[in-house]
């Protein structure tokens, strides 16, 4: 294969598939995607699929709110059923920093038209009933939050940006990125060379060496998350939030007639090992005996292990090299990827374009470590 596109999107995940399908929609020619193994093997279909807009940055803010916005209107728009419930997020506060810290971000998300709100812990037992609120001060609550299918979101995606024109070439991995100075001119791939002189790199936890063939530095590790999926759960409440307990990172949400579990596991080491282990069981253990002890009685009958895309401050990369000219990128999510992936396939549709985008997103430029101005996000598990 010798061919031309006028730009290639590097990664099949919920990031690749929506820049394609929004730069197709508006009449871009020859949009061509490249995922090396099948559209949301990486991170994508290991997510645990929350959508919120519930964040301490006023940026994350405006593209959670915006992808909930579209979220909703999947079905209508996209033509695909990604399963949304919006059953709303609801972060557990433990001390007071978190009380202060949430408060200050409920505050902000108000002003930006998030539904968000304080409640106290009786109200937060109440909203999930399967917590235990010794020792809670309070909790973030906001109504629009919930979870959806990840997998159906990629797809509806892939398919919506074919019908619009663009190419995805599957099972096809990037060797290499063919320069003239600061100019791209061609993707190498193990199907053939393509020309082009525009590249978006939506790679999620593999971009630091996609970055790399093409002389930018993209300062993102791999980490891996683990998942636990549990049995039937007795008198599961239909409307049970996606529940944070922010101290621990231990959270959970409904999936079927059980619970989809997770947690952080500070003792993980960067890297690409997507196998699952025990060895955050007991720490898991502890937190659910602690805040929810009633899944403690649950059967595990599942999980899996996924791959965070961490950057040193926890916040997103997205924007255009200033080293090269048209190598554009989108990735570094450090968890909040997949909530965020039809607001920022429109960001970066405009970036391409030349337009400016609904969002001003320059702070999250990967040139911001250069330049000593990290961009932290606070409400991250």
């Amino acid at each position: 294969m010798n061919t031309h596109a006028s730009v290639v999107v590097i990664g099949g995940g919920v990031m690749g598939t929506s820049i394609a399908r929004h730069l197709a929609a508006a009449g871009v020619p020859d949009v061509l995607l490249v995922e090396r193994d099948e559209l949301g093997a990486g991170s994508t279909s290991k997510a645990a699929g929350g959508v919120r807009a519930q964040f301490s940055d006023e940026v994350n803010i405006r593209l959670g709110a915006r992808s909930l916005e579209a979220f909703g209107r999947f079905g209508e728009e996209i033509g695909a059923d990604i399963g949304l419930r919006r059953v709303g997020y609801l972060f557990l506060l433990s001390t007071p920093e978190e009380v202060a810290s949430f408060q200050a971000g409920v505050r902000l998300q108000n002003a930006l038209g998030v539904p968000s709100r304080m409640i106290d812990p009786a109200e937060a037992r109440r909203l999930s009933p399967l917590i235990r609120t010794e020792g809670l001060l309070a909790a973030a609550f906001s109504p629009d939050d919930g979870h959806c299918t990840p997998e159906a979101v990629v797809h509806g995606y892939a398919a919506a940006a074919r019908r619009h024109g663009a190419r995805i070439l599957g099972h096809t991995a990037v060797t290499g990125i063919e320069r003239r100075g600061d100019t791209i001119t061609a993707v190498l791939t193990t199907a053939g060379r393509i020309t082009t002189d525009t590249v978006v790199c939506a790679a999620g936890a593999w971009s630091r060496g996609v970055g790399a063939m093409a002389g930018v530095d993209l300062p993102v590790q791999p980490l891996r998350r683990q998942i636990a999926v549990t049995g039937p759960v007795p008198g599961l409440p239909p409307d049970l939030p996606m529940t944070i307990d922010f101290t621990s990172s231990l959270y959970f949400h409904a999936e079927g007639p059980g619970l989809l579990v997770g947690m952080s596991d500070p003792d993980e080491r960067p890297g690409f090992a997507t196998d699952t282990h025990e060895r955050w069981i007991p720490r898991l253990t502890a937190a659910m005996e602690h805040r929810a002890p009633a899944l403690l009685d649950l059967r595990r009958t599942g999980g899996w292990a996924g791959l965070y895309e961490i950057t040193p401050d926890h916040n997103a990369l997205i924007g255009e090299a200033s080293s090269v000219s048209r190598f554009l990128y989108a990735t570094g999510f450090s968890g909040h990827g997949f909530l965020q992936g039809p607001a920022v396939g429109e960001v970066v549709r405009d970036l391409v374009l030349g337009r400016v985008p609904f969002v001003d997103v320059t702070p999250l430029s990967a040139d911001r470590f250069a330049a000593d101005a990290p961009r932290p996000e606070v409400n991250r598990v």
